[in-house]
């Protein structure tokens, strides 16, 4: 007889008894099984115990607080974490981004809304971010370029054959703009493709590039692939040294004169031959 599959399980940990069981009734209700827990150390022997699909937390905990057990939950195993918070400042939202919560819920909230971003967490993680334009979820196959692999299946993303450690959110995010090389999208379009929200804080988005730069630039102060496009947002850009690892149109659009001016001088074999020897030479153009 076929098992029936175990239901998607999630930690919630707030010390507020009122708060934790309706957002544990919500969840129940939308078939989550739940486990709560109402301070740090309880939520890492919940989680120790039986390990959670995800987990809903409270900043502002007696004793540990929740920054400190995001971080010793990131420390025993990736999980996807959303922060619940009380207070309304952009530096504890952006903290609590940083450290590695994939999102954040304002209280008082909505216990729907917060179904729904849970569930939309979840699902980013099952199946990658969409392709633009499109319902469907982005291709399956590998993904290299620029001395980056992304294999959306096995939700494994490696930078020079080595492991990087993404979040979910981190994951999805670099898998969309590595799918498409040379395109500028504004913050609102990455909360939307990536994030699936048509509303939302949209520091979320900066967050997350500024961590995500910070795994996969040799100098994050300075990016050289993960480009800040002022007034629009953010633009992945494949080094001309990384060029061959994607279709000839895969350069970045502001350098369409260039990538005009090869094509022209394919045409010829002279041509063809002086664009080999300077592309060996690197020079100045390794550099743009």
């Amino acid at each position: 007889m076929q098992q029936t599959p175990s239901p998607t399980r999630v930690l919630v940990v707030d010390d507020d008894p009122t708060v934790a069981e309706v957002v544990a009734g919500y969840l129940g209700r939308a078939g989550f099984a739940v486990d709560q827990a109402a301070d740090g150390p309880g939520a890492l022997a919940r989680a120790a115990a039986r390990w959670p699909d995800l987990v809903v937390l409270d900043l502002m905990l007696p004793g540990m607080d929740g920054l400190e057990v995001c971080r010793a939950l990131r420390d025993k195993g990736p999980v996807p974490v959303i922060m619940l918070t009380a207070r309304g400042d952009e530096e504890d939202r952006i903290l609590g981004l940083e450290i590695g919560a994939d999102d954040y819920v304002t209280k008082p909230f909505s216990p729907r809304e917060l179904v729904l971003r849970v569930e939309s967490v979840l699902r980013r993680g099952r199946t990658g971010p969409q392709v633009p334009g499109s319902s469907a979820p982005a291709p399956g196959g590998v993904a290299h370029r620029a001395g980056l692999t992304l294999d959306p299946l096995a939700r494994r993303a490696t930078r020079h054959g080595r492991e990087l450690a993404l979040t979910v959110r981190e994951f999805d995010l670099l898998s969309f703009l590595l799918r498409s090389p040379g395109v500028a999208f504004t913050r609102e379009e990455l909360m939307r493709e990536v994030w699936g929200w048509d509303f939302g804080d949209l520091s979320t988005v900066t967050v997350h590039v500024r961590r995500l730069r910070g795994k996969v630039e040799d100098d994050p102060a300075a990016p050289r692939l993960i480009q800040t496009v002022w007034g629009i947002g953010y633009r992945f850009d494949a080094p001309p040294e990384a060029a061959a690892e994607g279709p000839p149109d895969d350069g970045p659009r502001d350098e369409a004169g260039r990538d005009e001016g090869r094509r022209d001088e394919g045409r010829g074999g002279d041509g063809r031959d002086r664009t080999r020897r300077d592309g060996d030479g690197r020079g100045a153009g390794s550099d743009a």
